[in-house]
């Protein structure tokens, strides 16, 4: 299959490297609005690239938009509605109907974050598939069964509503790990000392539901300790709404 990369950040370079390293699939040309980055990213997946979406390969067999949620509009907007080939991007909270001038369209939605110098198994990836009819669903399935072990069907509904709880459990928990860290380096204290915690939590919840394996002193409701730590947290008033706020939650679920 021949696959045009529109984008050349984190998610590109990453499906971009596993497709190479694969052979499945050949990269024809690499798309980017800034010229460094898009030969960059050429240079490792050895293909061409271009910053002008008018001089776009025609023939290719998908067109990824591998772009930033807010860049997709105006790159669709730019893209000719007569390519033959699957227009596809893979945002988590755009909506499938962004694609609709198309007639081949789908989302390719990759249920992971992504940095260019983390490498990532991408079969282990979760990837849920929309698509504008079946005949589209079943080429992009088998298509990307090469790639990832973990193919499903998903909504753009359901695709939001991962993304949102993706954020609460990704995203939202990295921004918590930094407040740890801050204050442990405020007390001469190593974050190393909270990684076996951190880790054994992340195991937890591979075989259990979250609530089910809830510990610390909002879910034994001890108002004593609750107490110490929001008065330890007095210097930082956001640190100390946040501490307030999933105490309640976690008291109340529990």
């Amino acid at each position: 299959m021949k696959i045009v990369l529109l984008g050349s950040g984190h998610v590109a370079t990453q499906m971009g490297k596993t497709m190479v390293a694969q052979g499945d699939h050949q990269i024809i040309q690499v798309y980017s609005r800034t010229l460094a980055h898009a030969e960059a990213l050429a240079n490792v997946l050895h293909c061409p690239f271009t910053t002008d979406l008018e001089n776009l390969v025609a023939d290719a067999d998908l067109y990824l938009l591998l772009v930033t949620d807010s860049s997709i509009p105006d790159v669709v907007s730019k893209l000719p509605a007569t390519l033959s080939g699957i227009v596809a991007h893979s945002s988590g909270a755009t909506s499938i109907q962004v694609l609709s001038k198309f007639k081949s369209y789908a989302v390719i939605y990759p249920v992971q974050s992504f940095s260019k110098e983390v490498s990532i198994n991408l079969k282990e990836v979760p990837f849920g598939i929309e698509a504008n009819t079946e005949e589209v669903s079943v080429k992009l399935f088998s298509i990307w069964s090469s790639i990832s072990n973990q193919l499903f069907n998903c909504s753009t509904e359901q695709r939001l509503a991962l993304h949102t709880a993706a954020v609460f459990a990704n995203n939202f928990s990295n921004a918590l790990f930094q407040i740890a860290y801050d204050l442990l380096e405020e007390h001469q204290l190593s974050f190393d000392l909270l990684k076996p915690i951190i880790l054994k939590t992340a195991e937890k919840v591979q075989n259990n539901i979250p609530k089910e394996v809830q510990t610390g002193p909002a879910i034994r409701k001890d108002e004593i300790s609750m107490e110490k730590h929001l008065q330890f947290l007095s210097g930082h008033p956001d640190w100390q709404l946040i501490y307030q706020k999933i105490s309640d939650l976690i008291t109340k679920r529990g």
